[in-house]
């Protein structure tokens, strides 16, 4: 039986088909649904439309594709937001589709799940309008934090300036706290931040087609890449130093190349927070986390 899912983020909606224990197939479609939340604390009518047709195209597709089932979740632009359920209504209407919104520690579980499995580890998880940290050791969740930070929100709040996106970036990450503090809920938990971390989400699939030097989405190739503290920082710097239409002629961010420098420099600096060495990019995420949790498998 092939079971659909859509994740309806702050920067873009997604499509995914999994059918055998297997996906499929993964599409995406940038719709900029967080554009301008973090200045005025709600969805601009424009992007709900665009981002609620793309839900209505997806759908079909799905249908279309023999899909039995197709779940539609979103995440921080909608959870946040002062007229979410705009967004909501407008989707049940086009397609008959009931928005699940996630919580920032399901959309955490979900992205946990779909890139380590029951096994053990760890994911950074940057979108749009949130960035979630998650760590496991033996089937128990040592550290899960959602904060409102995320690649569309730092372009609104700081643009393309690395001074200010330092800035705000280092104002937020006081938001995930002291970690070291995890020793309370077991004697092992020093252990989890020298487990391996996953990055998961558009930005980090971004980033590894532009190490690999590629022009267009394959995950074939950028799942399992692997990028340290070091070349994230230097790649931070290099994105940032160039122009947008610089971006868009070069690498495969089109639609997203003005966050992409913001949103690696982000992933940097968390990296920095919590001790990572190194993050290996994961295809798999919240998309297979969420149907794996609603269906109990794949």
């Amino acid at each position: 039986m092939k079971i659909s899912a859509i994740d309806v983020g702050s920067n873009s909606v997604r499509l995914a088909t999994f059918a055998g224990g297997k996906t499929l197939y993964k599409t995406i479609k940038t719709t900029r649904l967080g554009e301008g939340l973090s200045l005025t604390g709600s969805l601009k009518s424009e992007a709900i439309e665009r981002s609620a047709l793309a839900v209505a195209e997806f759908y079909r597709k799905a249908i279309n594709g023999g899909s039995e089932k197709v779940y539609v979740f979103a995440t921080a632009a909608v959870r946040s937001s002062s007229n979410g359920q705009v967004f909501v209504e407008r989707v049940k209407e086009l397609c008959g589709l009931q928005v699940e919104i996630l919580s920032g520690e399901e959309e955490a579980r979900c992205g946990i799940l779909g890139a380590v499995g029951n096994g053990d580890g760890g994911i950074i998880d940057v979108g749009g309008a949130s960035t979630e940290v998650t760590y496991r050791v033996c089937g128990r969740l040592l550290y899960s934090k959602s904060v409102n930070i995320g690649t569309v929100r730092l372009y609104d709040l700081a643009g393309r300036d690395k001074g200010k996106l330092l800035k705000v970036i280092k104002e937020k990450l006081a938001d995930y706290g002291n970690f070291t503090l995890l020793s309370s809920h077991s004697e092992r938990s020093e252990e989890a931040f020298s487990l391996k971390t996953y990055a998961i989400g558009g930005t980090a699939s971004r980033l590894g087609s532009i190490k690999h030097s590629l022009k267009e989405y394959r995950p074939e190739i950028t799942d399992g890449t692997v990028i340290t503290l070091e070349e994230m920082r230097s790649l931070a710097d290099k994105l940032l130093s160039m122009s947008v239409e610089e971006i868009r002629a070069t690498t495969i961010c089109g639609s997203s190349a003005e966050i992409v420098g913001g949103g690696c420099l982000l992933i940097a600096e968390v990296m920095s927070k919590f001790g990572v060495k190194e993050i290996i990019v994961s295809e798999k995420d919240n998309l297979e986390g969420f149907v794996l949790l609603r269906e109990g498998r794949l």
